[in-house]
């Protein structure tokens, strides 16, 4: 995959050496902790992930997309047809991160 006129390692390196700011490359673009969905990753949820929603630590997450910037929170105790709880999609700087044991 290509930046502008950069490859993607030779663009991460820069950022590196320039200004230190490291990519996160251990964490998926997506990732939700309901079962049922393509984007479950049971390994990583029990290692442990947090997210950062425009600079707050949020704990209630469902779901999150890095590329779209968006997160998805349990709306109260409300439940729809299945059992399942309802969700609201708010949309910001999204920022997960390994927790540390």
């Amino acid at each position: 995959m290509r930046v502008g006129r950069r490859t993607i390692p030779a663009y991460q390196q820069e950022l590196e050496s320039r200004h230190g700011i490291v990519m996160n490359t251990e964490l998926p673009d997506r990732l939700c902790v309901n079962p049922k969905s393509p984007f479950y990753n049971e390994a990583l949820l029990e290692a442990g992930v947090g997210i950062k929603f425009n600079g707050a630590e949020k704990t209630n997450v469902e779901e999150y997309c890095i590329s779209e910037g968006w997160i998805r929170v349990v709306a109260g105790r409300s439940v729809d047809r299945q059992g399942n709880p309802m969700t609201i999609k708010l949309k910001g700087k999204v920022e997960p991160y390994l927790k540390q044991a």
